[in-house]
């Protein structure tokens, strides 16, 4: 690739990735799929923009090329396992079908803002409340503790929501209102499922976002339940991928932990 090229190319994808970054920014997201890719986009402008002073430098000493060619060579092996991961997600996103009833149905949680779901909260419930209607007889569990500043648990916001928006009976509903984890949330919701004669070898229903499948059934098929149904809400495509990258992280992390 002609040094043209790699300038030309370098400063689009660059400056995509940074614009997406500060327009996300600006919608008052902010998390490490939208970080990263801003961060790596401002990388790219500036090595386009420098591009023969950082030639001139590389090309000081042997090691120094040895060096840069390592550097790329890493990050181009990360983008590789990057773009599996997402082939795999997405696999696992069109495969997800949940059509039959289950014992329970656990709904994750995923923020709360001035003591009302987040959007992404909100799209799980949404999905959560179709199910439970299909299946009335289905108990839910709404999880996620007190954060920080707050005075609702997010368990406490989901079922109001539910309650509110969905006329779901609060006798349906049970609260697991101290997790501020996935793992939390599927160990904590076990005493509760006991409570009501549900074992962990029945068919259960877990609630999430799309991009969340993965990792949710990984941990709860290594918390030991056996009959694991998922129904996802939808990642809007604006911040799709920066949720997804963000996941990759997440599910790397869950790995190092050894929670599944």
């Amino acid at each position: 690739m002609s040094d043209l090229l790699k300038r030309s190319f370098s400063l689009i994808i660059g400056s995509f990735l940074a614009l997406d970054g500060l327009w996300l920014l600006s919608l008052d997201k902010s998390h490490l799929g939208i970080i990263l890719p801003l961060i790596i986009g401002m990388g790219l402008i500036l090595y386009a923009l420098c591009f023969k002073w950082i030639q001139k430098v590389i090309q000081v000493s042997q090691l120094r090329q040895t060096l840069w060619r390592y550097a790329w060579t890493g990050f181009f092996l990360w983008l590789g396992t990057l773009l599996i991961f997402f082939v795999y997600l997405q696999y696992t996103i069109q495969q997800n079908t949940t059509a039959q009833p289950a014992a329970a149905i656990i709904v994750l949680g995923s923020g709360i803002e001035n003591e009302q779901p987040s959007p992404t909260l909100k799209q799980r419930l949404e999905v959560a409340a179709t199910y439970a209607k299909h299946y009335p007889q289905t108990i839910m569990v709404m999880t996620g503790g007190l954060g920080f500043k707050e005075q609702m648990t997010e368990a406490e916001v989901m079922s109001e929501y539910m309650q509110k928006q969905h006329q779901i009976e609060p006798a349906r509903i049970l609260l697991e209102d101290q997790s501020t984890s996935t793992q939390e949330n599927l160990r904590n919701v076990q005493p509760l499922l006991r409570a009501h004669h549900i074992n962990l070898n029945e068919p259960i229903v877990i609630a999430t976002s799309d991009f969340h499948i993965l990792r949710a059934k990984a941990i709860a098929k290594h918390q030991g339940y056996q009959q694991i149904l998922t129904i996802s809400a939808p990642t809007p495509l604006y911040i799709r991928y920066n949720s997804w990258l963000r996941e990759y992280f997440s599910f790397l992390s869950g790995w190092l932990l050894q929670e599944y």
